[in-house]
Order: structure tokens, then sequence, then C-alpha cells
């Protein structure tokens, strides 16, 4: 049996080429290839930390009996699938890798945007079926100097911003957490109230976590509130979205037209959703590139790789919840 310390990737991965480039000389990397728990709670047991995507789910139970964990680190932005309050009363550290697909998701978004805007879908079904007919882009609008209203505007939502803005669209974020002067160094406007973004977001682009604060952040209270016609684009997580509550707007005419690469329960079951006719949909798939995804996985072992050296890691999410951590936590500069 190895001594090294053991690292755990659970689920996404049909080979860890690029893991074990970066943590060969210091642990053992295994494979689960599964997103149920169960196995986790399996096969497990023994790891140092453990290398996560976004198909599994880490409950209390699975942390509970990781008794050698010092680590998890979730190889994405998003780490909802992680319990970390759980994770942290035991002293593990929960990092994400926030920053290795900023480009792709801004740029799936906008993508989306404009296919919605510009009927591409509906031409190119039509032509394929042998009709040669423009009206299928009548009620196309023009872009320049419509309202996009951004949704959280960390790394990705500044992205969003600035390709929006070089469009000619009048940009409107809302994000709390963002510090003042951003709109003055972005050159857009912000809300200080999710309302008053709303009422004037002809277009909206969500680009927050999922959070309590968060979740059905675009209910049917908040959709009602949008513009007759507008456009909901969503690439961050898809409780974001109250997926019963957008059909009932579409059906309505409140929104126009939805682009979904997340949905509340995936992979997709609501065929409802699957075969609307005014919604276009992706398998969340934003934030790949082939760069992208490689900077990702580097990232992700980057970050177990400092767990179990003893460097301090760079991008703890839990450090709120933490008692007696395992790994060690970068320094805090005093306010």
């Amino acid at each position: 049996m190895s001594s090294r310390p053991l690292v755990v990737i659970t689920d996404h991965l049909a080979e860890a080429g690029v893991e074990r480039g970066v943590l060969d000389p210091i642990a053992d990397v295994r494979l689960l290839q599964t997103n149920d728990e169960a196995e986790v709670q399996r096969s497990a047991t023994a790891a140092d930390a453990l290398l996560v995507f976004h198909d599994i789910k880490l409950s209390d139970r699975s942390l509970s009996i990781l008794a050698r964990c010092r680590g998890v680190v979730r190889c994405g932005v998003g780490y909802d699938n992680v319990d970390i309050r759980a994770a942290g009363e035991r002293g593990i550290v929960v990092c994400n890798v926030p920053d290795y697909g900023t480009e792709e998701v801004a740029d799936h978004a906008l993508a989306m945007l404009l296919a919605l805007a510009r009927r591409l879908f509906p031409c190119d079904g039509a032509i394929r079926e042998g009709k040669w007919d423009v009206s299928y882009v009548f009620g196309a609008p023009r872009l320049r100097g419509r309202t996009l209203g951004i949704i959280g505007c960390g790394r990705i939502g500044t992205a969003m911003a600035l390709r929006a803005k070089a469009l000619g669209f009048d940009v409107l974020f809302y994000d709390p957490y963002q510090p003042p002067g951003l709109e003055k160094a972005l050159g857009v406007r912000r809300a200080y109230r999710l309302d008053e973004l709303l009422q004037r977001a002809e277009f909206v682009s969500l680009h927050c976590p999922l959070t309590s604060e968060t979740h059905h952040i675009l209910d049917a209270d908040a959709l009602a509130k949008l513009p007759a016609g507008a456009y909901v684009i969503n690439t961050a997580r898809g409780p974001c979205v109250d997926g019963t509550a957008l059909l009932d707007a579409l059906d309505s005419g409140r929104v126009a037209f939805a682009a979904l690469d997340v949905v509340e329960k995936e992979p997709l079951d609501d065929e409802r959703l699957r075969r609307h006719p005014k919604i276009l949909l992706t398998p969340h798939s934003a934030f790949y590139s082939v760069e992208g995804f490689v900077e990702m996985r580097t990232k992700g072992a980057e970050e177990i790789r400092r767990i179990l050296t003893g460097e301090p890691v760079l991008n703890p999410v839990n450090r709120h919840f933490l008692k007696n951590p395992r790994a060690v936590l970068p320094h805090v500069k005093a306010p």
C-alpha cells in the first residue's frame, strides 16, 4: 500500500492525464468516474483530497466519513454541489477554480443572445425544410441602444458587460457585493436594486453564483417586472431561474425568448422546456473550450498540490465555516 497522499477525482473525467502531470511527483491519483455519492462513500474514505466537477453531490453524509481529507477542490466556478458548511465544520477546506472560463462563458452567453435576437435557429430550420422565407427574421430587434441587464458582475459578468458594450448595448448591472466605482471603471451603469434593473432590462443575462439569495432570483414576480417581450439568458446556475415561471412568462409573451445553458435538474428531464419553441438550449457547456478545459483542470490540480504540500490555497470558499482547518489558508489583510 502506498504511503503517498491519495487524490480522488470523483466525476466527469475519463482520464487524468492533466492532473497526473501536476500531482504525480507528490501523490497517487485515482479516478472514480461516478456521479453517485454512494460510490464516494464506498471508495474515497482514504482520500487526502478530492477533486470534483459539477455532476457529483457531496453532502454532510459523505464529508463526515472523509477522516483524512484535507481539502475538496471544485474544478469549476460554482460550488453549490458541495455542502461547504458541513465541510468547514470538519476542517475540510473547499476551494473552487474561479478564473478559468471567463471568456468562454461570456462568449457563450453573448452568442446565445445574438442567436435569439437574430432568429438564427428558426431561419436555419426553415431552410433545412426546403423553405426560403425572410419572414422568419421578422421581429428581430436592432441591438444597439437596447438595455442589457446583467445580474452578477464578477469576472464573467464583467466580461459580458464589456462585450455587450462594444456592440452598443446600454449595459446595466446589479451586484450588491461589488465595490462602489466598478460601474465607472467599466463605463456602464449600475442598479442598486434588482427591481430597478428588471424594469429597464430588455435583455437579462445571469452571471451570479447559486446561493440562498439567488435561488429563483428570476421567479414569477421578477419576470413580471420585465418589459414585455424581454429576453432571458442563463449561463449561471439552473435554479437561479424558476423554470415553471419562465414557461408561463414565455407563453404569456412577457418573455419573448430564453436561452438556457443550465436548468434546475440536469440532465434535462422537463419536456416542456425541451420542446418549447422559444427556448434555446445547450447542455451546461458554456464553460468549455479546448484551452479553457485544460486550464481549469490544471488550476484545480495545482490547488490540490497546494493543499497537500502545505502551501496556502488560493481560492477557499468556506473560510467562514471552517473550524481547525486541515489545509493552510491565505493571509487576510487587516482592514
